[in-house]
This record gives C-alpha cells, structure tokens and sequence, in this order.
C-alpha cells in the first residue's frame, strides 16, 4: 500500500476521532503546529526515521514535544511510531486539513502579488474565487512576489488562475509567436 493511502486512512481516522468529540478546530490547530514543527526541524524527522533509535526512545521524545496536546493527536502520533509510519506525518496531516476544509466548505489558496493584500482585498478575492471552485469561503495565504508585475495569481489546490501582468505578457508572446 503506498504511503498516501496509509497517510490517508490515518487522517480520515483521527478526524472522525475529532469530530464525534467535537475537537475538529483543535485537532487541526495541533496538526498543523506539528507539520510545522516537522518541515522546520528536519533533525527530529532523521531522529524519529533512524533505525538505530528505539521506539521507546521515540515516543518518549514525541510525548515530551508534544505533552500539551489532545490525547486523540499524541495517540495517533505514538500508534504511527509503533507502526514504523512516522514518515507520513506530515502527509497525513495535509489529507486531515482537506477533509475538514471539504466538511467545513473551505478551501485553501495562495494569492500571488506584487505587495501584501489587505482584509478587504483578501475577503473580496475570497467571496469571488470560492463560488468558482464551489466552496463557501477560502483560507488565503498571501505570497508576495514582484515577478508578478501587477494583478493577482490565485491557486486553489491544481487549479491557476491568473490574472497578472506578467501572465498576460506570457499569453501576448504566445499568441503573437503563434501567429507568426
């Protein structure tokens, strides 16, 4: 079976773990520190993913890391080290932070521009692109990037829209090299 099918079962177990105590906020809060944790330290992923290291070892540095978490995310991380799946952390948690957008009607998007979006540009690009991808509102996460030139470029999971300058100069030499 491969790593995303195990990291997806797991996730689908812990949230409805979650939901049926009604810890869904919390558990994804808690996640998502972890995935953070985990992307950012690199050394505790090699300490947990060496052989040579015991299980007791590695729960015991999990339960010390993770001490003031929910009961529901420590035991879902301590039956993954019994399992030898630490390696799917991080995976499992980006399928639990999807299944609770898709329950809760959110989705995930980066907004590219040329400076910082305020609340109200983030709230109106929110209520336009939602309807567009069905959804009822979405979580944007604002990368400023000067290549952009002007305008926005929005992904939503592995779709792009983009209604930059830059992009538009693309399409404009594209289409004139076509042409030709």
């Amino acid at each position: 079976m491969s790593n995303g099918t195990v990291a997806k079962r797991y996730a689908n177990a812990l949230f409805q773990i979650a939901n049926e105590q009604n810890l869904l906020e919390q558990v994804e809060q808690e996640l998502v520190a972890i995935r953070t944790v985990f992307t950012e330290n690199k050394e505790l992923s090699s300490v947990l993913n060496h052989p040579k290291v015991s299980k007791a070892t590695k729960k015991t540095l999990v339960q010390d890391s993770f001490a003031n978490f929910s009961a529901p995310v420590l035991n879902t991380l301590l039956i993954l080290i019994d399992r030898h799946r630490q390696s799917i952390i991080t995976e499992m948690v980006d399928f639990f932070v999807q299944e609770a957008n898709d329950v809760r009607g959110i989705a995930d998007a980066k907004v590219y521009s040329v400076r910082e979006l305020t609340e109200d540009e983030k709230a109106a690009l929110s209520q336009t692109f939602a309807q567009k991808v069905g959804k009822t509102a979405l979580r944007i996460e604002n990368i400023v990037d000067p290549s952009v030139l002007g305008g926005v470029k929005v992904r939503i999971g592995n779709r792009i829209y983009d209604g930059s300058v830059s992009g538009k100069l693309a399409r404009v030499e594209r289409e004139l090299l076509t042409k030709r």
